[in-house]
């Protein structure tokens, strides 16, 4: 998470208000303009409804006290202004805080598919509407709690958990119709019809499993699993996660469903 990146955050002025220049309004409108075709057929309702209370601007980018202000209310979360990319320990601590971490850049049209980094469309777009919904709170939440006391080897298969749920996480509907919810597809145009083909393989949820399987940042997934509903987050938190973060460690990993990064890229 703190490696060098090519962004530059945006810093706001004294009144907490950040001036993003044209151009980058205008990327966020084509991203949100994008997405809003795509997701009233593959975001799931709790998604949706999170959306909806948002109430994001199309046609600019939000300013961090307009989503403050509502998911204050709804669950008593609140954004963190942030540097493109931070360590472990600082995300953790946000998170075991209530406050999500939201870098103020916005990606470059050349990455407009999909992008290493999060940038503000992914935090606000892909993540905050979920932070509207109880269940997915309070997981986060303790999440981070769990994160802030585990040593450095134990984050490491953390991270999975985060990876195949908050940040590419699928769910199955009553009807069995799979949705997303996770903040790393909705966010991204070209992940979204992705996930939502017949390419990637879709398992369901199994915590060790989760916790054993690899993945890469900079491709697409070529594995999702789907949990049963929102409400399942609050299943996950009930999970003795630390135990199953000790077995995962014995068992060793999966073998990668992906090939390995070469040394020039």
């Amino acid at each position: 998470m703190s490696k060098q990146t090519k962004y530059q955050a945006r810093l706001p002025d004294s009144q907490g208000f950040i001036q993003y220049p044209d151009n980058e309004n205008e990327i966020w409108q084509a991203l949100y303009d994008r997405q809003k075709g795509n997701l009233p057929h593959y975001a799931c309702d709790a998604y949706l409804k999170g959306l909806e209370d948002l109430a994001l601007p199309a046609d600019r980018i939000p300013q961090l006290g307009e989503i403050d202000a509502v998911l204050q209310q709804a669950t008593g979360w609140k954004t963190a202004a942030v540097p493109a990319l931070i360590s472990f320990e600082k995300f953790f601590q946000l998170l075991a805080n209530q406050e999500f971490p939201v870098a103020t850049f916005i990606r470059s049209k050349e990455e407009f598919d999909y992008l290493q980094e999060p940038d503000i469309f992914h935090e606000i777009f892909g993540h905050c509407p979920l932070l509207t919904n109880p269940s997915f709170a309070r997981f986060s939440h303790e999440y981070g709690k769990l994160g802030l006391a585990a040593s450095k080897e134990e984050r490491v298969f953390l991270a999975r958990l985060y990876w195949f749920t908050v940040e590419f996480g699928l769910i199955r509907q009553a009807n069995d119709e799979l949705k997303i919810y996770g903040g790393g597809i909705l966010s991204s145009p070209g992940e979204t019809l992705y996930a939502m083909s017949d390419t990637p393989v879709v398992k369901p949820f199994d915590l060790i499993d989760i916790l054993r399987t690899p993945y890469r940042i900079d491709i697409m997934q070529p594995i999702y699993y789907a949990i049963d509903s929102i409400d399942y987050l609050d299943e996950i938190v009930k999970m003795d996660i630390m135990g199953a973060v000790t077995k995962a460690r014995q068992l060793g990993l999966h073998a990668p469903m992906f090939e390995p990064k070469s040394k020039a890229s």
